[in-house]
Protein backbone atom coordinates (compact mmCIF):
# COMPACT_ATOMS: atom_id res chain seq x y z
CA UNK A 1 0.00 0.00 0.00
CA UNK A 2 1.16 3.63 -0.63
CA UNK A 3 1.77 6.34 1.34
CA UNK A 4 -1.61 8.93 2.17
CA UNK A 5 -1.43 12.16 1.07
CA UNK A 6 -3.15 14.62 3.45
CA UNK A 7 -6.35 16.47 1.86
CA UNK A 8 -7.95 18.68 4.51
CA UNK A 9 -11.04 18.38 2.48
CA UNK A 10 -10.69 15.11 0.09
CA UNK A 11 -9.16 12.61 2.95
CA UNK A 12 -8.06 9.29 1.18
CA UNK A 13 -6.79 6.00 2.63
CA UNK A 14 -3.77 4.05 1.01
CA UNK A 15 -5.80 0.99 1.15
CA UNK A 16 -5.66 -0.84 -1.82
CA UNK A 17 -6.07 -4.48 -3.38
CA UNK A 18 -3.64 -5.73 -0.77
CA UNK A 19 -6.23 -5.20 1.85
CA UNK A 20 -8.92 -7.12 0.49
CA UNK A 21 -8.74 -10.70 1.46
CA UNK A 22 -7.61 -13.36 -1.12
CA UNK A 23 -9.98 -15.91 -2.67
CA UNK A 24 -10.46 -18.69 -0.73
CA UNK A 25 -9.52 -16.55 2.45
CA UNK A 26 -13.59 -16.11 3.46
CA UNK A 27 -16.19 -18.85 2.61
CA UNK A 28 -18.17 -18.68 0.04
CA UNK A 29 -22.05 -19.45 -0.89
CA UNK A 30 -22.94 -21.04 -3.77
CA UNK A 31 -24.14 -19.06 -6.63
CA UNK A 32 -27.86 -19.27 -6.12
CA UNK A 33 -28.07 -17.94 -2.58
CA UNK A 34 -25.55 -14.90 -4.14
CA UNK A 35 -28.44 -14.15 -6.46
CA UNK A 36 -31.28 -14.86 -3.80
CA UNK A 37 -29.95 -12.12 -1.74
CA UNK A 38 -28.79 -9.19 -4.60
CA UNK A 39 -32.69 -9.80 -5.58
CA UNK A 40 -33.93 -9.88 -1.50
CA UNK A 41 -31.26 -6.53 -1.23
CA UNK A 42 -33.08 -4.68 -4.02
CA UNK A 43 -36.12 -5.57 -2.97
CA UNK A 44 -35.56 -3.90 0.51
CA UNK A 45 -34.21 -0.74 -1.14
CA UNK A 46 -37.62 -0.60 -3.41
CA UNK A 47 -39.39 -1.25 0.11
CA UNK A 48 -36.94 1.82 1.70
CA UNK A 49 -38.05 3.92 -1.28
CA UNK A 50 -42.00 3.52 0.01
CA UNK A 51 -40.60 3.86 3.19
CA UNK A 52 -39.15 7.38 2.01
CA UNK A 53 -42.61 8.71 0.80
CA UNK A 54 -44.34 7.82 3.96
CA UNK A 55 -41.79 9.10 7.01
CA UNK A 56 -42.85 12.66 6.43
CA UNK A 57 -46.48 12.17 7.43
CA UNK A 58 -45.45 9.28 10.09
CA UNK A 59 -44.67 10.70 13.72
CA UNK A 60 -41.23 10.53 14.69
CA UNK A 61 -41.18 7.69 17.44
CA UNK A 62 -42.90 5.67 14.49
CA UNK A 63 -40.72 6.97 11.43
CA UNK A 64 -37.48 6.54 13.77
CA UNK A 65 -38.65 2.91 14.69
CA UNK A 66 -39.86 1.95 11.01
CA UNK A 67 -35.88 3.11 9.56
CA UNK A 68 -34.21 0.77 12.28
CA UNK A 69 -36.41 -1.97 10.94
CA UNK A 70 -35.68 -1.60 7.49
CA UNK A 71 -31.87 -1.41 7.75
CA UNK A 72 -31.72 -4.39 9.99
CA UNK A 73 -33.82 -6.03 7.44
CA UNK A 74 -32.39 -4.54 4.85
CA UNK A 75 -28.27 -5.93 6.43
CA UNK A 76 -30.15 -9.53 6.71
CA UNK A 77 -30.94 -9.33 2.99
CA UNK A 78 -27.75 -8.71 1.73
CA UNK A 79 -26.78 -11.79 4.33
CA UNK A 80 -25.24 -9.93 6.88
CA UNK A 81 -26.30 -10.59 11.21
CA UNK A 82 -25.82 -7.63 13.06
CA UNK A 83 -24.27 -7.99 16.58
CA UNK A 84 -24.51 -4.80 19.15
CA UNK A 85 -22.22 -4.62 22.14
CA UNK A 86 -23.01 -2.44 24.95
CA UNK A 87 -25.55 0.00 25.27
CA UNK A 88 -26.57 3.50 23.23
CA UNK A 89 -27.82 6.26 25.09
CA UNK A 90 -31.62 7.18 24.58
CA UNK A 91 -31.11 10.80 24.68
CA UNK A 92 -29.49 13.11 22.26
CA UNK A 93 -26.03 12.69 21.30
CA UNK A 94 -23.01 12.69 18.99
CA UNK A 95 -22.56 9.23 17.28
CA UNK A 96 -18.76 9.09 16.25
CA UNK A 97 -17.59 5.75 14.59
CA UNK A 98 -14.61 4.39 12.24
CA UNK A 99 -15.77 4.09 8.17
CA UNK A 100 -15.60 0.93 6.34
CA UNK A 101 -18.15 0.10 4.08
CA UNK A 102 -21.31 1.77 3.16
CA UNK A 103 -23.17 -1.24 5.23
CA UNK A 104 -21.65 0.72 8.20
CA UNK A 105 -24.67 3.41 7.33
CA UNK A 106 -27.16 0.29 7.58
CA UNK A 107 -25.73 -0.42 10.83
CA UNK A 108 -25.60 2.78 12.87
CA UNK A 109 -29.08 3.42 11.57
CA UNK A 110 -30.22 -0.28 12.77
CA UNK A 111 -29.02 0.14 16.10
CA UNK A 112 -29.59 3.82 16.42
CA UNK A 113 -32.36 6.87 15.62
CA UNK A 114 -29.92 8.99 14.28
CA UNK A 115 -29.69 11.71 12.16
CA UNK A 116 -26.90 11.02 9.45
CA UNK A 117 -24.14 13.29 8.37
CA UNK A 118 -22.94 11.99 4.83
CA UNK A 119 -21.12 13.20 1.81
CA UNK A 120 -23.37 15.02 -0.95
CA UNK A 121 -22.68 11.67 -3.55
CA UNK A 122 -24.78 9.48 -0.98
CA UNK A 123 -28.21 11.49 -2.04
CA UNK A 124 -27.36 10.38 -5.35
CA UNK A 125 -27.47 7.10 -4.61
CA UNK A 126 -30.44 4.54 -6.27
CA UNK A 127 -32.91 4.35 -3.58
CA UNK A 128 -30.26 4.65 -0.94
CA UNK A 129 -30.27 8.56 -1.11
CA UNK A 130 -34.42 8.96 -0.85
CA UNK A 131 -34.34 7.22 2.15
CA UNK A 132 -31.45 9.17 4.03
CA UNK A 133 -33.11 11.79 2.41
CA UNK A 134 -36.07 11.34 4.01
CA UNK A 135 -34.31 10.02 7.30
CA UNK A 136 -33.22 13.72 7.73
CA UNK A 137 -29.87 13.20 6.63
CA UNK A 138 -27.41 16.07 6.69
CA UNK A 139 -25.40 15.79 3.48
CA UNK A 140 -21.85 17.57 3.39
CA UNK A 141 -20.88 18.99 0.55
CA UNK A 142 -16.86 18.18 0.50
CA UNK A 143 -16.30 20.64 -2.88
CA UNK A 144 -17.29 23.98 -0.59
CA UNK A 145 -15.83 23.70 2.53
CA UNK A 146 -16.97 27.52 3.00
CA UNK A 147 -20.69 25.70 3.97
CA UNK A 148 -18.99 23.73 6.16
CA UNK A 149 -19.74 26.21 9.66
CA UNK A 150 -23.43 25.92 7.91
CA UNK A 151 -23.46 22.16 8.14
CA UNK A 152 -22.34 22.63 11.67
CA UNK A 153 -24.95 24.25 12.83
CA UNK A 154 -27.60 22.55 11.87
CA UNK A 155 -26.16 19.16 13.87
CA UNK A 156 -25.82 21.22 16.62
CA UNK A 157 -29.72 22.46 15.89
CA UNK A 158 -30.81 18.78 15.00
CA UNK A 159 -28.29 18.13 18.81
CA UNK A 160 -30.39 21.22 20.88
CA UNK A 161 -33.43 19.68 19.91
CA UNK A 162 -33.20 15.63 21.29
CA UNK A 163 -31.94 14.23 18.53
CA UNK A 164 -28.92 11.68 17.82
CA UNK A 165 -26.95 12.53 14.74
CA UNK A 166 -24.25 10.00 13.47
CA UNK A 167 -20.98 10.93 11.83
CA UNK A 168 -18.01 8.97 10.29
CA UNK A 169 -15.42 12.02 10.96
CA UNK A 170 -12.73 9.93 9.44
CA UNK A 171 -14.02 11.37 6.35
CA UNK A 172 -13.50 8.30 3.95
CA UNK A 173 -13.45 4.70 3.92
CA UNK A 174 -11.23 2.20 4.75
CA UNK A 175 -10.65 -1.46 5.23
CA UNK A 176 -10.14 -1.25 9.04
CA UNK A 177 -7.91 -4.97 8.49
CA UNK A 178 -5.23 -6.12 11.20
CA UNK A 179 -2.00 -4.83 10.79
CA UNK A 180 -2.72 -1.63 7.75
CA UNK A 181 -2.52 1.07 10.45
CA UNK A 182 -0.62 2.70 7.89
CA UNK A 183 -3.41 3.12 5.53
CA UNK A 184 -5.76 4.49 7.71
CA UNK A 185 -7.09 8.20 6.32
CA UNK A 186 -3.90 11.02 7.18
CA UNK A 187 -4.87 13.79 9.84
CA UNK A 188 -7.22 11.39 11.98
CA UNK A 189 -11.29 12.28 12.83
CA UNK A 190 -11.59 15.64 11.45
CA UNK A 191 -12.90 17.77 14.89
CA UNK A 192 -15.21 20.03 12.63
CA UNK A 193 -18.41 18.27 13.96
CA UNK A 194 -17.50 17.96 16.92
CA UNK A 195 -17.37 21.75 17.45
CA UNK A 196 -21.67 21.02 17.54
CA UNK A 197 -21.53 18.72 20.25
CA UNK A 198 -19.79 21.58 22.48
CA UNK A 199 -21.87 24.16 21.18
CA UNK A 200 -24.97 22.38 21.90
CA UNK A 201 -23.99 20.56 25.25
CA UNK A 202 -24.22 16.80 23.97
CA UNK A 203 -22.33 13.69 24.93
CA UNK A 204 -20.15 12.36 22.18
CA UNK A 205 -20.34 8.28 21.90
CA UNK A 206 -17.67 6.57 19.63
CA UNK A 207 -18.81 3.48 18.06
CA UNK A 208 -16.49 0.67 17.08
CA UNK A 209 -17.41 -0.91 13.79
CA UNK A 210 -16.08 -4.04 12.42
CA UNK A 211 -16.58 -7.02 10.44
CA UNK A 212 -16.27 -10.42 11.03
CA UNK A 213 -16.95 -14.05 9.34
CA UNK A 214 -18.85 -15.75 11.80
CA UNK A 215 -17.31 -19.01 9.59
CA UNK A 216 -13.64 -18.72 9.84
CA UNK A 217 -14.14 -16.78 13.84
CA UNK A 218 -12.03 -14.53 12.49
CA UNK A 219 -12.22 -11.20 11.44
CA UNK A 220 -12.39 -9.74 7.58
CA UNK A 221 -12.14 -7.02 5.46
CA UNK A 222 -14.49 -8.54 2.78
CA UNK A 223 -17.23 -5.30 3.51
CA UNK A 224 -14.36 -2.78 2.76
CA UNK A 225 -15.47 -0.44 0.08
CA UNK A 226 -11.78 0.95 -1.30
CA UNK A 227 -10.73 4.08 -3.19
CA UNK A 228 -11.94 4.05 -6.40
CA UNK A 229 -13.72 0.54 -6.85
CA UNK A 230 -16.89 0.46 -7.60
CA UNK A 231 -20.28 -0.24 -5.23
CA UNK A 232 -21.72 -2.94 -7.26
CA UNK A 233 -17.98 -4.58 -6.37
CA UNK A 234 -18.18 -4.23 -3.07
CA UNK A 235 -21.96 -5.89 -2.97
CA UNK A 236 -20.59 -8.77 -4.80
CA UNK A 237 -18.21 -9.54 -2.25
CA UNK A 238 -20.57 -8.99 0.77
CA UNK A 239 -23.45 -11.38 -0.51
CA UNK A 240 -20.98 -13.78 -1.21
CA UNK A 241 -19.43 -14.39 2.02
CA UNK A 242 -20.92 -16.94 4.09
CA UNK A 243 -21.79 -15.59 8.15
CA UNK A 244 -20.42 -12.30 7.70
CA UNK A 245 -21.67 -9.85 10.72
CA UNK A 246 -20.98 -6.30 10.92
CA UNK A 247 -20.48 -5.95 15.05
CA UNK A 248 -21.36 -2.31 16.91
CA UNK A 249 -19.40 -1.99 19.76
CA UNK A 250 -20.60 1.15 21.72
CA UNK A 251 -17.90 3.16 24.27
CA UNK A 252 -18.16 5.56 27.12
CA UNK A 253 -19.75 8.78 26.37
CA UNK A 254 -17.79 11.44 26.33
CA UNK A 255 -19.12 14.68 27.68
CA UNK A 256 -17.21 17.35 26.71
CA UNK A 257 -17.19 20.54 28.87
CA UNK A 258 -18.71 24.10 28.39
CA UNK A 259 -15.82 25.45 25.55
CA UNK A 260 -14.11 22.35 25.22
CA UNK A 261 -11.57 21.84 22.21
CA UNK A 262 -12.99 20.52 19.45
CA UNK A 263 -9.70 18.95 18.19
CA UNK A 264 -8.55 17.63 21.99
CA UNK A 265 -12.40 16.16 21.75
CA UNK A 266 -12.06 14.49 18.24
CA UNK A 267 -8.75 13.22 19.34
CA UNK A 268 -10.28 11.37 22.60
CA UNK A 269 -13.32 9.92 20.59
CA UNK A 270 -10.68 8.73 17.81
CA UNK A 271 -8.81 6.86 21.06
CA UNK A 272 -11.68 5.32 22.01
CA UNK A 273 -12.27 4.03 19.29
CA UNK A 274 -9.34 2.39 18.64
CA UNK A 275 -8.78 0.95 21.65
CA UNK A 276 -11.59 -1.23 21.22
CA UNK A 277 -11.11 -4.46 19.34
CA UNK A 278 -12.82 -4.03 15.62
CA UNK A 279 -14.00 -7.71 16.62
CA UNK A 280 -13.79 -8.49 20.40
CA UNK A 281 -12.54 -12.10 21.18
CA UNK A 282 -14.80 -11.90 24.63
CA UNK A 283 -18.52 -12.29 25.45
CA UNK A 284 -20.32 -9.02 26.13
CA UNK A 285 -20.98 -8.17 29.80
CA UNK A 286 -24.58 -9.41 30.92
CA UNK A 287 -25.75 -6.48 32.27
CA UNK A 288 -25.70 -4.28 29.04
CA UNK A 289 -23.61 -1.69 30.21
CA UNK A 290 -21.68 0.32 27.88
CA UNK A 291 -17.74 -1.06 27.33
CA UNK A 292 -15.53 0.66 29.84
CA UNK A 293 -13.00 3.00 28.75
CA UNK A 294 -10.43 5.23 30.37
CA UNK A 295 -11.42 8.86 31.14
CA UNK A 296 -11.39 10.54 28.51
CA UNK A 297 -13.15 13.78 29.49
CA UNK A 298 -12.42 17.03 28.11
CA UNK A 299 -10.74 19.91 30.10
CA UNK A 300 -12.10 23.09 30.68
CA UNK A 301 -11.05 25.48 28.33
CA UNK A 302 -11.59 28.45 26.57
CA UNK A 303 -14.05 29.03 24.20
CA UNK A 304 -13.26 28.10 20.74
CA UNK A 305 -14.14 30.10 17.67
CA UNK A 306 -15.25 28.07 14.93
CA UNK A 307 -13.15 28.15 11.64
CA UNK A 308 -12.64 25.85 8.55
CA UNK A 309 -9.98 24.00 9.77
CA UNK A 310 -11.80 20.93 10.13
Amino acid sequence: MSAVPYDLWRPSSGCDEQCLPAAGDVPAVPLALRLGRLLAGAGMLLLGALLAALLPVLPTADGQAAVRAWARGTARAFGVRLVVRGRLPRRRALLVANHVSWLDILAVLAVAPARMVAKREVRAWPLVGQVAAAAGTVFVDKSRPRQLPVTVRRVADALRAGRAVAVFPEGTTWCAGDGVRDCRPGGGFRPAMFQAAVDAGAPVVPLRIGYRSAATGAGTTAAAFLGEETLLRSVRRVVAARELEVIVTVAAALHPARGADRRGLARAAESAVHLVPAVPTVPPPSTGEPVPLPSLLVPEGPAQELDLAA
